[in-house]
C-alpha cells in the first residue's frame, strides 16, 4: 500500500453574494467532498441559497470526510458532508479511529444528522488501450482506492473485490486525494481510476473524449456490503461518448450520504439549513443533471445517527414521519 505524494487539493469558498447577506447573517463552517461530485455539488449549489436565509456557508471542498467526522465532533466544524460507515467507524473506534479507544463512541455523540441523500456512482475506468479488457486483468496493476484514511477505501477494496475476486495482496492498491484522483489518472500514476461521481459527470465526459476509455461493470447480481452506505446502481448505456463498451449499461454501486452537523450547532440553525435543503431540492434538480435524484430521496436514506433537535423540527412541521430510531436524544 502506498500514497501518492500529492499537494492536497482544497478549495476553501466563502460562498454567496455578500448582497444576500443579513448583517445577522451566520457563518457556518462546512466541509466536503470531491468538488465536481454531487457530494461536492450539492452543498456548493445550496450555498447561495442559504444565503439568502442569512446562513453564510464557509465552505471547504477536496476533503477527507472521515477527518471532516473528526474536526466536527471535536467541535473544530460546523457541519459536513458524512459517510454512514464513517460515523459507524467512530461509534465503534474502528477503522480511521481504531487507536481512540472509549474516546471514539464519546465523539460520535457529539454529531446529530441532519438530512441523507443518495450520493454518487462508482465508475470504475481504464483507459482502452491498456489491455484491462474486464476485472480479472487487474492483477498486479495499480489501482486508485480513494484518499488516505479514507471511507472510500473500504467502499473501493469491496467493489473491486466483488467485480474479481482480487483482494489487495493481488493489485497495487494506491492513495491519493479525491480532487487529483483523475489528472493523476491521466498522467500514468495508476491504471485503474474507481472515482465517484454522479452519473454523466463532466470530469468523465472529458476524459473520454481525450482519449477513449472503458469502465468495468460489475455482476448484475453484485450487492454491495450492507455496513459500507451503498446501494445498486448502473450507468446507463450511451452515456459517455469516447467509452469503448457503452452499448451496455455499467453495472455498480452508488454511495448514500448524510449531511451532520456538531450537536452544539443552533436548532434555528439546523432547522434553517434543512428546511432550505428540503424545500429546493428540485430546483436543484432543475439546475443540473447530477443532482436530478435528490427529490426522489427519502430525507433519512443512509442516515444511522440521531437528528439533530432543528432537523427534527422541520421534519414534524412538514409532516414527515420520524423513524423512531433517528428522534434526536
Amino acid at each position: 500500500m502506498k500514497s501518492l505524494n500529492l499537494r492536497h487539493a482544497l478549495v476553501a469558498v466563502a460562498v454567496g453574494a455578500a448582497a444576500f447577506h443579513p448583517a445577522w447573517a451566520a457563518k457556518i463552517s462546512m466541509e466536503t467532498a470531491t468538488a465536481n461530485s454531487v457530494v461536492g455539488l450539492m452543498p456548493q449549489s445550496m450555498a447561495p441559497i442559504w444565503a439568502k436565509k442569512g446562513l453564510d456557508i464557509q465552505l471547504a471542498m477536496d476533503q477527507t470526510l472521515t477527518k471532516s467526522l473528526l474536526k466536527m465532533a471535536q467541535g473544530s466544524l460546523d457541519a459536513s458532508v458524512v459517510p454512514p460507515p464513517a460515523y459507524a467507524d467512530l461509534k465503534g473506534s474502528k477503522g480511521a479511529y481504531a487507536k481512540m479507544g472509549d474516546k471514539g463512541a464519546e465523539a460520535a455523540g457529539n454529531v446529530r444528522a441532519l438530512w441523507g441523500f443518495s450520493a454518487s456512482n462508482y465508475h470504475p475506468i481504464v483507459w482502452a488501450d491498456s489491455g484491462i479488457t474486464d476485472w480479472s486483468k487487474i492483477k498486479g496493476k495499480r489501482v486508485y482506492i480513494g484518499p488516505p484514511a479514507g471511507a472510500g477505501n473500504a467502499q473501493i477494496t469491496a467493489l473491486v473485490k466483488r467485480g474479481s475476486g482480487m483482494d489487495e495482496s493481488s493489485y497495487e492498491a494506491i492513495k491519493a486525494p479525491w480532487g487529483v484522483a483523475p489528472q493523476s489518472f491521466q498522467d500514468g500514476q495508476f491504471d485503474v481510476l474507481v472515482l465517484p461521481v454522479g452519473t454523466g459527470a463532466s470530469v468523465i465526459t472529458e476524459m473520454a473524449l481525450s482519449k477513449p476509455i472503458r469502465i468495468l461493470s460489475l455482476p448484475a447480481d453484485a450487492v454491495p456490503p450492507a455496513d459500507l452506505g451503498m446501494v445498486k446502481a448502473r450507468v446507463p448505456k450511451g452515456t459517455y461518448k469516447g467509452q469503448v463498451n457503452n452499448d451496455q449499461d455499467v453495472n455498480t454501486w452508488q454511495t448514500v450520504m448524510m449531511m451532520m452537523a456538531n450537536k452544539n450547532l443552533p436548532d434555528d440553525v439546523a432547522y434553517q439549513l434543512t428546511k432550505t435543503y428540503m424545500e429546493s431540492r428540485k430546483d436543484l434538480a432543475k439546475g443540473n443533471a447530477l443532482l436530478k435524484e435528490l427529490p426522489d430521496d427519502s430525507p433519512f436514506s443512509g442516515v444511522i445517527a440521531p437528528l439533530h433537535p432543528g432537523a427534527a423540527k422541520y421534519y414534524k412541521e412538514a409532516g414527515i414521519a420520524i423513524p423512531a430510531e433517528l428522534m434526536p436524544k
